[in-house]
């Protein structure tokens, strides 16, 4: 059918140019907040192009979504700004109409959107997060640099070393800074190299000197000289990870917890596909356009409703994970409140209930005689 297909057509067409927009400015933000990760010390710089894509690839369904909803405003403004939607009216289709072409195209992205929410949401977190585990877990010896003064994971020591083997388990001329028990010590050593002594990683020292000076000073210096010591290097020989966040847990195993928090995360997965099928509502009713206001005005009341949607979205997450509301009643209260408001405001639209202005330009509203005016026969 010509009315199904030409929309379609365009549909696909703002779709696929918002989607790239959407992509590069995520993109984007997402580079600039890696990088600022990795010079904190918590991505490895080697990863921060990997790390970037897992976290755009989790931002898939809510960035679907606001493409979608975009796509389908600008596409019905530009249809009432070039009064193409007065013809579609004069030949007898009204807003409901589009309901179905407008399903039929967005169908495929509302399964992908469900795809992207139950399966690649988590499984994108999970990578993410186990990428930044490994590398904060690492030892110190690890974190260091030839020829640099580097800090170890919890900030109390620096350390120092001249050259290192390619595995960076051994190292020559080991400097080490640091305070333990109110004491500022200061090691130096000719070589040193890793072991692991049970679940823990020791970094064992070769021919050196030891000096520890109090912080406060109460006593003199304390100098020793070794053949072999042993420090803690940081980080274990199997990283323990800790409980796997909510959001990196697979949709299945939220079903099998019943915690406030899994189902809190869980309304939020389920919530994103409800949303995109709400915005596709919305985007018909919302679009219209006024060629006195301008071409902008209609794009953003579009953005500030999604901003409103998606944010009540997140706070409706934070409620059932405390336990104020359950996943069911939020889920009825939220989605199922916007799905009847908008196909109330669709109905209402639809049949030009209370809009004279609508009826004057699709024809159906006529055009009212004036009264002659009445006499009073006593004046």
């Amino acid at each position: 059918m010509l009315f199904h297909s030409s929309l379609r057509k365009e549909l696909s067409r703002s779709f696929g140019a918002t989607l790239v927009v959407l992509v590069t400015i995520v993109m984007t933000m997402m580079l600039i907040r890696t990088l600022g990760l990795a010079s904190k010390g918590s991505v490895n710089p080697a990863d921060v192009f990997i790390v970037m894509a897992y976290t755009v690839l989790g931002y898939m369904p809510t960035i679907l979504s606001l493409s979608l909803f975009i796509a389908i405003v600008g596409t019905l403004s530009r249809m009432y700004r070039d009064s193409e939607m007065v013809i579609w009216f004069s030949s007898g289709r009204g807003l409901t109409d589009f309901v179905e072409p407008l399903f039929r195209f967005a169908w495929p992205v509302l399964l992908l959107i469900a795809a992207m929410a139950l399966v690649g949401w988590p499984w994108a977190n999970s990578q993410t997060i186990g990428m930044r585990q490994q590398y904060e877990q690492r030892s110190d010896i690890e974190r260091v640099t030839p020829g640099e003064f580097r800090e170890s994971s919890g900030r109390m020591r620096v350390f120092f070393i001249d050259k290192d083997t390619p595995d960076g388990a051994t190292a020559t001329n080991v400097f080490i800074w640091a305070i333990e028990r109110g004491l500022q010590i200061t090691t130096s050593a000719r070589s040193g190299r890793i072991e692991d002594v049970g679940p823990n990683r020791f970094l064992m020292l070769s021919n050196g000197q030891r000096l520890e000076r109090p912080l406060l000073p109460t006593s003199g210096l304390k100098i020793s000289e070794f053949k072999t010591y042993g420090t803690r290097a940081g980080g274990s020989a199997d990283a323990a990870t800790d409980a796997t966040p909510v959001r990196a847990r697979t949709t299945l195993s939220l079903l099998r917890d019943r915690s406030n928090a899994s189902l809190g995360e869980l309304g939020w997965r389920i919530g994103m596909l409800l949303a995109a099928i709400n915005f596709v509502l919305l985007a018909l009713t919302v679009s219209t356009a006024n060629p006195r206001v301008g071409r902008s005005g209609n794009l953003l009341l579009a953005l500030f409703a999604f901003v409103i949607y998606y944010n009540l979205l997140n706070l409706g997450q934070s409620w059932v994970s405390s336990g104020r509301y359950g996943m069911g009643s939020f889920l009825l209260l939220l989605h199922g409140g916007v799905f009847l408001i908008g196909t109330t405001w669709l109905v209402l639209r639809n049949n030009n209930w209370g809009q004279r202005r609508t009826r004057a330009i699709a024809g159906g509203l006529p055009t009212p005689k004036p009264q002659p005016p009445k006499i009073d026969p006593t004046s």
